[in-house]
């Protein structure tokens, strides 16, 4: 589940497409903690497939309810994006992410790379479709799950990357995103 803060108004409708810089990947369930889902004046509850497609949005661990998965992210994530920096606060992570994943327009930033350049667990836009990369093949993304891998991409097609750069980076540091179970029948 996702938080990106209160994005609906009285009646549930959404609004905005965020109220925070701080994006952040939580745990359904956690210490028997029991909310409606888009209460009024609370956090719109974002549901995502699996965590791959949590950072595809741009999207980080909790720091509370995923706290091992947050400081494993924190640590790759250093390695991969903070030239030095021994301890990086949510907050660090936060601000790069924000500028990585929203253009000035509000849209969604992205940006141009090849099969070849990109680590299992990003996400490409292909044909107007979301695929997830794994294991050097493109496996088209649904709400459902995924399907069947297409055809590679050739070594020089120019693919839309969706995952931001810096997630990218950690991913290519050893930092694996969980995915869906239907990946494995997909292969």
């Amino acid at each position: 589940m996702g938080n990106r803060g209160v994005l609906h108004n009285e009646s549930g409708k959404v609004v905005a497409q965020w109220r925070l810089r701080r994006w952040i990947i939580c745990k359904l369930s956690f210490k028997n903690r029991w909310r409606p889902v888009f209460a009024p004046r609370r956090y719109s509850e974002l549901f995502f497939l699996d965590e791959a497609t949590a950072f595809a949005a741009g999207h980080r661990p909790c720091a509370e309810c995923r706290r091992e998965r947050y400081n494993e992210f924190r640590t790759a994530w250093g390695a991969a994006n903070s030239a030095g920096h021994n301890f990086l606060h949510a907050e660090d992570i936060d601000d790069e992410l924000h500028d990585e994943r929203v253009l000035p327009n509000g849209k969604k930033r992205s940006y141009e790379s090849t099969l070849l350049d990109l680590p299992s667990g990003s996400f490409v836009e292909r044909a107007g479709i979301a695929h997830l990369v794994w294991n050097g093949r493109l496996i088209p993304w649904t709400f459902a799950g995924y399907g069947t891998p297409t055809t590679n991409a050739s070594d020089s097609e120019s693919l839309r990357v969706l995952t931001p750069p810096s997630i990218v980076a950690t991913f290519k540091q050893g930092f694996i995103p969980q995915v869906h179970e239907s990946v494995a029948i997909s292969l």
